[in-house]
């Protein structure tokens, strides 16, 4: 079995939400959304440009999916890494879309992953 690795923006008192921008996930009544931007700096773009440089496969749950899919396949050269990626998507209401190399996963995600591997 691979392993599975998490790279994660997180704040100091634990939030993993909404990095990407204001609007883009305020469920919970979370009201911080972008909060990475001001840290962003070329050191912490040269960590992301290495960890997005290798192959590697995503492991996503319903919402996440459907951020990154209404943002990445339209931004082909900036997320080549993530465009060219294997989606395992965790969704018991989500069965398919038209994104590239997306799999949708039902019920228990361990199981279905060992399928698919």
């Amino acid at each position: 079995m691979r392993k599975i690795i998490v790279l994660t923006f997180i704040t100091l008192d634990g939030v993993m939400q909404a990095p990407g921008g204001p609007e883009e996930n305020d469920s919970g009544h979370f009201k911080y959304g972008g909060w990475t931007v001001p840290y962003f700096d070329d050191a912490l773009g040269q960590v992301m440009a290495e960890q997005m440089s290798h192959p590697f496969d995503l492991l996503l749950g319903r919402k996440t999916f459907e951020i990154f899919a209404a943002y990445w396949p339209h931004h082909k050269e900036e997320g080549a890494g993530i465009n060219n990626a294997t989606k395992y998507v965790a969704s018991n209401t989500l069965t398919k879309h038209e994104w590239n190399k997306s799999l949708f996963l039902k019920g228990n995600v361990v199981d279905e992953i060992r399928k698919v591997k």
